[in-house]
């Protein structure tokens, strides 16, 4: 793995001599105070990680077709967290998370992946709860229960 080189972004404003050269031995954070930090590297760097990871995800994909269950117990091992879906929704986890990568190899945009990694993450958080786990598995009354007030009146 590349080792990370860390600047503040006015560094790179004001003396850009001293950052380029620490993209010879790893790739360089380029620190933000007013928005998220930003990454430089080499493009060989990123074309060769991004065809190491359309491989992957590729063959993740393919393995996925031909022995799901296979491919699911790949992915439980990497994300530990899917044991705390019911077993019914964990195919639909894998499904929706190995399509969403395979989406994003092609398109080149993570977004929807990491959104449905997160969310996934999230409800396997709320099943790990004994509490939250019942209430989720009792009947929801369909009403959803009484409106007391409307956001923002005063009480």
């Amino acid at each position: 793995m590349t080792a990370m080189a860390s600047f503040p972004w006015s560094t790179l404003a004001r003396d850009a001599g001293s950052v380029f050269p620490a993209l010879d031995d790893s790739d360089v954070v380029l620190e933000r105070r007013d928005g998220e930090n930003l990454v430089l590297m080499r493009a060989e760097r990123f074309e060769a990680a991004r065809q190491a990871l359309v491989i992957a995800a590729r063959s993740l994909s393919i393995l996925a077709r031909r022995h799901r269950a296979l491919a699911e117990e790949a992915l439980a091992e990497e994300l530990p967290w899917l044991v705390w879906l019911p077993v019914e929704e964990r195919p639909q986890a894998v499904g929706e998370l190995l399509d969403n990568l395979i989406a994003g190899v092609d398109t080149r945009e993570f977004g929807p992946f990491l959104r449905a990694l997160g969310a996934w993450r999230s409800t396997a958080i709320a099943w790990s709860d004994p509490n939250t786990a019942r209430r989720l598995a009792d009947p929801f009354d369909e009403t959803g229960g009484e409106v007391v007030g409307r956001p923002g009146d005063e009480a």
